[in-house]
């Protein structure tokens, strides 16, 4: 009996705090919980997963919580200022929606629009991948905020400047380049799951999809989905395979002055690991340097980057803003990511997550999160305004 009863109270342990609903999620890891229970495993997985062993994956979320912070006391923080200016967007808070790709296989009914609206609502930049699953005319009818759009210089250079172009038309006030998928990196989750998009049922992946009778539901009874914005073009074999068809390992530094001098707005480079690629970005005018290493699903055994963006913000030296992601989990890295150099900072599977586990609301209730949590971090350092978060708070062993 006591036996039975041990386990009953460790059960009641391991359940005490997983999150019911999204009203209930109390963090972003909560809300991933809700994902994680919400899609078949070979969707969540390939938000969930990185290349290789995936030490990049762990090592943005690790090396970000070490990041200590001090405070100042005895400091008015009545009023908390989280307003900042993102590549000529006014935004209420200093990060923004990074691009991610066909984000309705994520939430078949709402995908980019979701996100879309929650991004306006929130006053903050919504930036679209350039493969996304709804088209750029749509993403714009429900979002007349500032809006980025995310461009790789494919093989088909026209293909790139008529999407360009589709972008503008529709409202787009940003173009970000994205410079670190010369090839795709090895994620080896989605090829244990043999994932595609649009998601194909097989003998590997029947059970999931079947254990997910509400998402089942919803991909049913939604439009297919694939590459909204090159609908016009026949694509065999999906998605993926059209995205490694189209990647050119030829490219470099003159092509990104090519896409800079197509587009006549605002420009970021997104990808960049090195102070020394920092100044080549500026030098082919870019408005913003973007460091990121994809989310860890790129080069496997590549650093944190929180780790190479203080070397890189000392390079820029204000010719350029600096814009931040990887491993973003809670308020607090935001204010670290802003603290040792960076301008604005991206956020990817944290609004994902919030995507998968309850559309539009799971969006708005991750970026509630981050936005509470930041709120507090700045009164509890003593930093009532974006422009206080200087690296001085930054502990130093």
């Amino acid at each position: 009996m006591r036996t039975r009863g041990a386990r009953h109270r460790r059960r009641i342990m391991s359940s005490r705090f997983i999150p019911s609903s999204l009203a209930s999620a109390r963090n972003i890891a909560d809300l991933r919980e809700l994902a994680r229970r919400r899609l078949p495993r070979m969707v969540f997985d390939y938000i969930d997963g990185g290349a290789d062993d995936e030490l990049a994956l762990r090592r943005n979320e690790a090396r970000l919580r070490e990041v200590e912070l001090v405070w100042d006391a005895l400091v008015d923080v009545s009023e908390i200022d989280t307003s900042t200016t993102i590549m000529g967007a006014r935004s209420r808070l200093p990060f923004l929606i990074s691009p991610t790709a066909a984000s309705r296989l994520f939430h078949p009914r709402g995908g980019e629009c979701a996100v879309a609206r929650a991004a306006q609502d929130f006053g903050v930049v919504y930036a679209c991948s350039t493969i996304a699953s709804t088209t750029v005319e749509d993403i714009a009818r429900v979002n007349g905020g500032p809006k980025w759009f995310q461009v790789y210089v494919w093989k088909d250079r026209g293909l790139v400047t008529e999407t360009l172009a589709r972008a503008k038309a529709a409202g787009f006030t940003g173009a970000i380049l994205t410079v670190d998928v010369p090839v795709a990196g090895n994620r080896e989750r989605d090829h244990a799951n043999a994932f595609a998009v649009p998601p194909k049922v097989n003998w590997r992946t029947a059970s999931q999809v079947l254990s997910r009778p509400g998402y089942l539901w919803d991909l049913a009874t939604t439009p297919r989905i694939g590459p909204a914005n090159f609908a016009h073009i026949q694509i065999d074999g999906g998605l993926i395979p059209f995205i490694n068809a189209q990647f050119d390992r030829t490219v470099s530094w003159e092509d990104a002055r090519w896409l800079r001098e197509t587009w006549s707005g605002p420009f970021a480079i997104k990808g960049i690991a090195t102070p020394d690629d920092a100044r080549r970005a500026i030098g082919v005018g870019a408005d913003a340097v973007w460091v990121s290493n994809h989310g860890g699903r790129q080069l496997g055994p590549a650093p944190a980057t929180i780790d190479t963006l203080p070397a890189i913000a000392d390079a820029v030296q204000g010719d350029a803003e600096v814009v931040f992601d990887g491993g973003v989990r809670r308020g607090a890295d935001v204010a670290a990511a802003l603290a040792l150099g960076a301008t604005a900072v991206a956020i990817g599977r944290a609004y994902l997550w919030g995507l998968a586990a309850g559309g539009e609301a799971g969006v708005r209730r991750a970026l509630t999160i981050l936005e509470e949590e930041l709120r507090r971090v700045m009164a509890l350092l003593g930093r009532p305004t974006i422009a206080g978060l200087t690296r001085d708070i930054v502990f130093k062993r």
